[in-house]
Formats: structure tokens, sequence, C-alpha cells
């Protein structure tokens, strides 16, 4: 059986050797290991491009996709509409003519062709409440998203995974057409054009 004094001196030395292994592994420790990366960097986001676009059709594109608008076949949706509308001329009168806003006196003007007194006249004020020109191309687009039509045709626009003809239904709430015309045939063709780069 041990003494007291044995054990004591077990206890000491068990002491002291732990004491002495701290102080070894803290002072003899190695710095932790870093690792350099191997992630690559996060990609840069992607824009969607149109394939032979027009200056004013990269405008309206990238437009569109600014305000949240991103499926595909939605965008496409839309810019087939304003091509059936204007052919994306700012100035045209309906029936073709290029008047400017101050010189459309009949039928529909401009990028969507606003027809009603109250949707062209609210074109006029817009412009002026921005010290603009009714016929530039950013004032109409920002006054389009000003109208209650396109706020109740948005949403469908931002919703992704839909078929042009489901957007296309959204776009008549949006512009109320009375003749369809090529519109689908134009959106389908721009869904075709329509690429992530």
């Amino acid at each position: 059986m041990p003494n007291i004094k044995t054990s004591v001196a077990i206890v000491g030395a068990l002491a002291s050797f732990v004491v002495v292994t701290d102080y070894i592994s803290i002072k003899f420790q190695k710095p932790p290991v870093t690792l350099q990366s191997t992630e690559l960097p996060p990609p840069t986001p992607k824009e969607l491009k149109l394939r032979k676009a027009t200056e004013t059709e990269q405008v309206v594109l990238d437009f569109i996709v600014d305000v949240g608008i991103t499926d595909k076949n939605a965008v496409a949706t839309v810019l087939g509409n304003i091509k059936q509308e204007s052919r994306f001329d700012t100035y045209v009168c309906e029936g073709g003519k290029r008047t400017g806003y101050r010189g459309c006196h009949k039928g529909g003007f401009g990028l969507i062709q606003w027809t009603t007194f109250g949707r062209y006249n609210g074109l006029g004020k817009y412009a002026r409440s921005r010290n603009a020109d009714p016929n530039n191309l950013q004032i109409q687009l920002e006054y389009m998203l000003t109208e209650r039509p396109w706020k109740r045709a948005v949403e469908t626009f931002k919703t992704p995974g839909k078929t042009i003809d489901s957007y296309m239904d959204a776009a008549h709430i949006w512009l109320g057409w009375g003749v369809h015309g090529a519109r689908t045939n134009y959106a389908h063709d721009y869904a075709d054009r329509l690429y992530w780069g």
C-alpha cells in the first residue's frame, strides 16, 4: 500500500508533467495551416442580350430587365408588342407617319401607341414634370411604368416560366390592343434571338 508521501510525490510529478507538456505544446505549436482557396471567384452576372439588336431595341431590353423582367419569353413578349405598336419609333403616330408628340392628333402615338386622351396627355404631363421631350425614348419608358395598365400586367411579366401566349394575355391588359397583328410572331422571333451572355 503506498504511503501518503509517495502519493503526494506521484501527484506532484503528474502535475509537473501536465504543466511541462502544456508549455511544450504551446511553445512549439505550429501555426495553423491556412489553405488557399481553390474556389473560383463569383461568376459575373450575365446579361440578357439580343442578337442583331438595334440600338433602341437594346436600350428597351436593358430597361425591361432593370425593372425585374428576366424570363426570356416575358421579355420577348414585351419587345414583340412594342415592335407591333411602333417598330420602336418614339415619334410615330398611328398609321406610320412620324409626326412627333405635338403633331399626332388622331390615333395612337409613340413607343406603345398611347391612344386615349388620358394616356396621350399623361405622357405630355409626365414629360413636362421632368422638363423633358415627350418624344424621348427614356421618358416614354419611364412614363409607361407609371401607368395603371402596366402596373396590372407587370407582375405577370415578372413571373418566370410562362409561355409567350400566357405573357401575351398580360400584354393585352397592358396595351388593350384592337388588332393583334404579328405581335406573337415578333415575340417568338425575339425569344429565338435572346440569350444570356
